[in-house]
């Protein structure tokens, strides 16, 4: 065994150690070290996956289409095994400090710790069987994790909700794993059938993209993701809908390749509406953890239309920028895992300091939290694309691919590649105006309670962490020339790129970050400089006559409200006028609107209420009488034979 394997291998048996030792006691002082097992083992796990992503021999079995258990660990594996260790180490040191007043947070630091050997199994794994099991493992352990911390009815509402939609599309995971399998198409073999590879793919769209959360099957993830603990939180819009992304790259890009043209083009229709879809919906969210759930449903979506980009291109045979698209796609999962990990964990230190997270409670946190508010709003501008932090390199990069979509294909294609140009502008416009909306309730301001007010600082193990995942923000916005040439022989073609801080693409005259960095750095020096020793005079605030109370400040519908007019059609708003008058004099008027969620309410309600319908129905046939049974019995043997005589079974 090579030595990355051994690291790999000695990792793993580390991490195991840090989810298990919590069965030994259940005390503080055992779970505080165990999540440090937890943290060395992804480290080594991380190590390996980057040795072997940049040049170390693979590691272990290569996939094989038989039943037998098999691991070992690929360029492209390495790559999600570094991206689970940027997100996975910083959680852990975060969870020593964050889990003190948690309940049974024994329990929550070992299902953390199968959390990730789950995470980890499903990337390793080399056969189908393995691999079903770690995707089965990974999609209930989360579950788990809040059905521990939460007990309260809604809680178990959204968990059963997340459980049915996750199982409902895992058919389409199954279908397609156990299809490629039975054909030797995980061990290489080509599959011939046209039909046979449409129906691989549509089952994989279908599969993979439910536990991805990209839209019209993203119902269960704001519904999951808010109610986890932060680190938790981290790993799943971190880690878990990335590596349903990771399989469904194996299945598009070598399992089932060459998948056809129609293939792309629907990814990058799915790109568009998870794009637009996430951001819009998160504008109207009142609650930060919610917020940031429907921005992974953006991000995901910014992803799939990088990975459908790449899919097209290889179709018309431009290899170089279905290499370019799939590294965009790559960067922007390792960008969107760190600056989201980021903001889940930051969320969660605002949560313990203040008690709650609806965006108009919150205010002036970056003065009473410093460290964390200050990397918050980092991560806010990474994932707002703002330059130059990682974000905005790797949604540049996905820009320049669906712009030569639109440049070099044909009619039709060049269609939907200025279709899906336009969604990416609009989603990066509207990406900006959430975050400048989040950013001014949560971190400046005045605050707006006495629970605020009165916040302070987290201790260093939890905003450590946080420091860190900014840090990385910054430096993989600053050079990502030096990962993009990696990245981009992963995919098709395994086309050299020029390697160096900045991104050069051909026909785009390159993405100098590097420079772009040092200019801004310049510039904001020298405006520090300039209005040194210079202070405002304070004044008191004009409102009208009116007292200034933490009433009279924007909030969060206010912010959005001439957006949520012009897309009044489309969005469907309610809102609810209530007004109190006592002896003829007016006491109160309260207003409240809402943006419903429309996927909801159109489509998942109305084919809920028909299914339990339907099983009231079904229900009355379990009589629990036998003769009932026996009759049933009798009337299908009947039937069989009638069936039997007319020559329909022979």
């Amino acid at each position: 065994m090579s030595g990355a394997g051994i690291v790999c291998a000695a990792g793993v048996a580390v991490l195991a150690f840090g989810a298990l030792l919590v069965l030994v006691a259940r005390t503080a002082r055992v779970w505080r070290l165990a999540l440090a097992a937890q943290a060395v083992g992804m480290s080594a796990v991380g190590a390996a996956g980057a040795a072997v992503l940049f040049g170390a021999p693979i590691v272990g079995a290569r996939f094989r289409s038989g039943f037998a258990p098999a691991f070992g660990v690929d360029r492209l594996s390495g790559f999600f095994l570094v991206v689970l260790a940027l997100i996975a180490v910083p959680a852990a040191v975060y969870a020593r400090d964050a889990l003190r007043d948690v309940r049974h947070a024994c329990a929550v630091v070992g299902l953390s710790g199968v959390f990730c050997l789950a995470l980890v199994g499903l990337v390793v794994a080399r056969d189908v069987t393995t691999f079903l099991a770690f995707w089965e493992l990974m999609t209930l352990l989360p579950a788990s994790v809040i059905l521990v911390v939460r007990q309260d009815e809604q809680a178990r509402r959204d968990v059963f909700a997340y459980l049915a939609i996750t199982h409902l599309g895992g058919i389409g995971v199954w279908a397609s794993m156990l299809v490629l399998s039975a054909h030797g198409a995980l061990a290489g073999v080509p599959l011939h059938s046209g039909g046979l590879r449409a129906l691989v793919a549509v089952a994989a769209i279908i599969g993979f993209g439910t536990k991805a959360g990209a839209m019209p099957l993203h119902s269960w993830l704001p519904r999951a993701h808010p109610l986890a603990p932060a680190n938790v939180s981290a790993l799943m819009s971190g880690g878990m809908i990335k590596l349903a992304l990771y399989g469904l790259i194996r299945v598009l890009f070598t399992w089932a390749a060459p998948v056809p043209l129609w293939v792309g083009l629907t990814l990058l229709a799915l790109g568009a509406l998870s794009a637009v879809g996430g951001v819009l919906y998160a504008l109207f969210q009142h609650e930060l953890k919610r917020l940031l759930a429907f921005h992974s449903i953006e991000n995901v979506g910014i992803i799939v239309l990088g990975l459908g980009a790449s899919l097209v291109f290889a179709s018309l045979g431009r290899w170089q920028w279905s290499a370019i698209a799939f590294a965009a796609a790559l960067l922007h999962t390792l960008n969107h895992a760190v600056f989201k990990a980021l903001l889940f964990l930051g969320a969660g230190s605002f949560s313990g300091a203040v008690g709650a997270l609806e965006l108009d409670r919150l205010g002036g946190l970056l003065r009473r939290m410093p460290w964390t508010g200050g990397a918050f709003a980092i991560g806010a501008m990474a994932i707002a694309g703002l330059p130059p932090l990682n974000g905005f390199a790797s949604e540049w990069m996905t820009l320049q691919s669906l712009l030569h979509v639109a440049v070099y294909g044909p009619f039709g294609v060049s269609l939907a590649g200025a279709i899906a140009t336009a969604a990416l502008a609009a989603t990066a416009a509207l990406a900006v105006f959430c975050f400048v909306k989040v950013i001014g309730l949560v971190l400046l301001g005045a605050p707006r309670r006495p629970e605020t007010a009165s916040a302070r600082e987290t201790p260093v193990g939890m905003r450590g962490p946080l420091v860190f995942l900014a840090g990385l923000c910054v430096l993989l916005g600053v050079v990502p020339g030096l990962l993009v040439p990696t990245l981009a022989r992963l995919g098709p073609g395994a086309v050299a790129l020029s390697r160096g801080a900045s991104v050069s693409l051909p026909g785009t005259g390159g993405l100098p970050a590097l420079a772009l960095a040092l200019a801004l750095v310049l510039v904001v020096g020298g405006l520090w400089r300039a209005a040194r020793g210079r202070r405002a005079a304070p004044s008191p605030a004009w409102a009208c006559g009116q007292l200034v109370e933490p009433a009279l400040a924007w909030t969060s519908a206010g912010f959005t409200k001439p957006l949520r007019l012009f897309l009044e059609a489309v969005l469907r708003p309610s809102r609810e006028l209530t007004v109190r008058v006592e002896h003829g004099v007016l006491q109160e008027v309260a207003y409240d609107a809402e943006v419903p969620h429309l996927f909801d309410t159109l489509i998942y309600e109305p084919v809920t209420h028909a299914a339990l319908r339907g099983a009231a129905v079904v229900r009355r046939l379990q009589s629990g009488s036998l003769r009932t049974y026996l009759l049933y019995l009798l009337g299908l043997l009947a039937l069989l034979l009638v069936l039997v005589r007319l020559g329909v079974l022979s």
